[in-house]
């Protein structure tokens, strides 16, 4: 049971029946079906032609026993290279019709499970690996595509077995018989196969999306692993997680392949059977050579498709699973849910928190019954200790996350009744840790405004502290970031930051710890636009730094999600409570004062 451990279902994973899942795979099917008739029809047409073959290879052979005629003999096996040419040529058609059908599907499904994700929350990434979910969306699709491409191979060897066994039925309807009679036996040890298949395929998906997690994880974090030296543990544990999706997978191969040996079995039966009865039969003058060739070789052509129809069931609940795994993907709902699309054209930016209970997990509080209200176009700062819910008020206001209780009035309307894109357009969160796309310097910015001009962004940037470091950069506006930004420097990445949130001009703007990634010289400039930036603009600042508490209009003291102090700078540090604590342990030493007391500190020791 070693190798399952890390190889359950994840949370939001479900079961559905077969009946189900078939319904929701015709449904996808359902746009092309024009394509999919003619697939049909130049399948039939294909084992057609492929069926017609051994008959005539048959006849060749009475005729060449009998050498009665030559013309009519070179006639049919110019037939049959005319047949197996006209086979080729409509298998080209199927191939190609099929292929472009399935990978529309593939697409559909694919876009489907990227629409779904991006509709999540926060929380479904805090509890879904990311790796896990790019395998699904990614790997899970490439399997469900390649069973329906296994499936138009059993239409395929359906209609050849049709085709073959009503021929064959004319000529001799008793080898008829012995062919057909251990067909049922293919398909019990088929069939018999199907759930312990459909067990070893899902767990051979978990396992491979374990890999895709480990390695996503890894290399996200691999400035970490050298600079503590870890590579080695890095290689030791990616080693661990593939050789358990090696062992696996080993189990679902061996579980697949293991019917073809049984199957193969079932045909030596029947050509023992044959080769008895026929040959007598030959003996006896009942049939031609010609005739018996036709059912030696129409086993030969019978037995691919029925090992492909007995196989199916097996091999098929990769795609099932596939799709399962999917469907339980598109169909998880998100938790942050608007109950009406009111698209504000501009936002005072009134914040009200009524009664605000919430919970990362079940047995935590972060808020419980919190009532906060912020009037328009006032500036406050949130301090506190770490984990008091800073960071958590301005996830809930941007609806990174749901509430449980209570609600969240923006200008008066429920923060749920809003179109939940036209609300974000007027929310600007700088966050502490600045992230960047592997672009320009100049696309970065113009992210969420795509119409923006070069003016805009340079006009943008000076809103922060100026553009001059743009110039010093190896191509200006067009220097490329890198991933995550790590071509520029972490002060770089958060004025490119600044810049972005600022050009969609919001009418609330949240900085969490924003000045925290900058030097201090680069900070004083980027508070001096700020404070012309904040003004008539409401605005909530997570603070650690001594400006972000002298120069709002207030201040709110946080503890274990409970307000236990709000007021001004001054008239907090008359209280003498938790925010004068704050302010001398973490403010005090920042301030021209405190910088002027130490130096005649140390004048007076010299």
């Amino acid at each position: 049971m070693g190798m399952y451990v890390g190889l359950e279902a994840e949370e939001y994973d479900r079961v559905y029946k077969d009946k189900v899942l078939l319904k929701r795979i015709f449904h996808y099917f359902s746009p092309y079906k024009r394509s999919m008739i003619i697939v049909i029809l130049f399948l039939t047409i294909s084992s057609l032609t492929y069926a017609i073959v051994p008959v005539l290879v048959s006849i060749a052979i009475n005729n060449l026993e009998t050498i009665r005629n030559i013309s009519y003999l070179f006639l049919l096996i110019s037939l049959i290279l005319i047949l197996n040419l006209f086979s080729w040529v409509f298998n080209y058609f199927t191939v190609r019709y099929s292929v472009h059908v399935i990978g529309n599907v593939v697409l559909d499904l694919r876009r489907d499970a990227g629409q779904a994700v991006l509709n999540h929350d926060l929380s479904f990434f805090d509890r879904n690996p990311i790796g896990k979910i790019v395998s699904r969306t990614n790997t899970d699709s490439r399997d469900f595509g390649q069973t329906v491409d296994l499936t138009l191979q059993l239409i395929s060897s359906v209609l050849v077995i049709m085709f073959l066994l009503i021929i064959m039925s004319f000529i001799n309807p008793i080898l008829t018989l012995i062919t057909i009679i251990t067909f049922p036996l293919f398909f019990v040890i088929a069939l018999s196969y199907r759930k312990l298949a459909r067990t070893k395929t899902l767990l051979g998906q978990r396992a491979l999306a374990s890999v895709n997690a480990y390695v996503k994880e890894s290399f996200s974090g691999i400035q970490i692993a050298k600079t503590f030296r870890q590579e080695e543990k890095l290689y030791y544990n990616f080693n661990e997680v593939n050789l358990n999706s090696y062992r696996v997978n080993m189990r679902r191969a061996f579980v697949l392949n293991a019917i073809f040996p049984s199957l193969g079995v079932i045909q030596g039966i029947v050509v023992t059977l044959l080769v008895f009865y026929g040959g007598n039969s030959i003996l006896g003058n009942l049939i031609s050579v010609g005739e018996m060739s036709l059912f030696i070789q129409g086993l030969t052509y019978l037995f691919f498709p029925l090992l492909t129809l007995a196989s199916f069931w097996p091999t098929f609940q990769t795609g099932m699973a596939a799709s399962e795994r999917i469907f339980a993907l598109i169909d998880t709902l998100p938790l942050v849910v608007q109950n009406d699309n009111l698209k504000p054209l501009q936002l005072k930016g009134e914040i009200e928190f009524k009664n605000i209970s919430f919970k990362y997990e079940e047995s935590k509080d972060v808020f419980e019954k919190f009532n906060l209200k912020i009037n328009s176009g006032e500036s406050v700062a949130i301090v506190g200790h770490t984990g008091a819910g800073k960071s958590s008020l301005a996830k809930l206001l941007a609806r990174f996350y749901e509430f449980q209780e209570g609600d969240i009035l923006i200008d008066g309307i429920s923060i749920r009744n809003y179109d939940l894109t036209e609300y974000r357009k007027q929310v600007g969160i700088i966050p502490q840790t600045p992230f960047l796309w592997a672009d320009t310097v100049e696309n970065n910015i113009k992210y969420g405004n795509k119409d923006a001009t070069k003016k805009d962004v340079y006009d943008a940037l000076d809103s922060t502290s100026g553009s001059d470091w743009v110039k010093d950069l190896s191509k200006g506006l067009r220097t490329n970031t890198g991933e995550r930004g790590s071509l520029i420097s972490m002060g770089q990445r958060q004025l490119v930051v600044f810049a972005r949130v600022l050009l969609e001009n919001p009418a609330i703007l949240i900085l969490d710890e924003a000045t925290a990634s900058v030097d201090p010289f680069t900070e004083t400039r980027i508070q001096d636009a700020l404070q012309k930036t904040i003004e008539g603009r409401t605005s909530i600042i997570i603070a650690h730094r001594l400006w972000t508490v002298r120069h709002v209009d207030r201040i709110i003291v946080l503890d274990h999600g409970q307000i236990v102090e709000e007021g001004n700078h001054e008239e907090l540090m008359t209280k003498e409570g938790i925010y004068a604590e704050l302010y001398n342990t973490y403010f005090r030493h920042q301030s021209l004062e405190y910088i002027e007391k130490m130096k005649e500190i140390v004048k007076e020791k010299e």
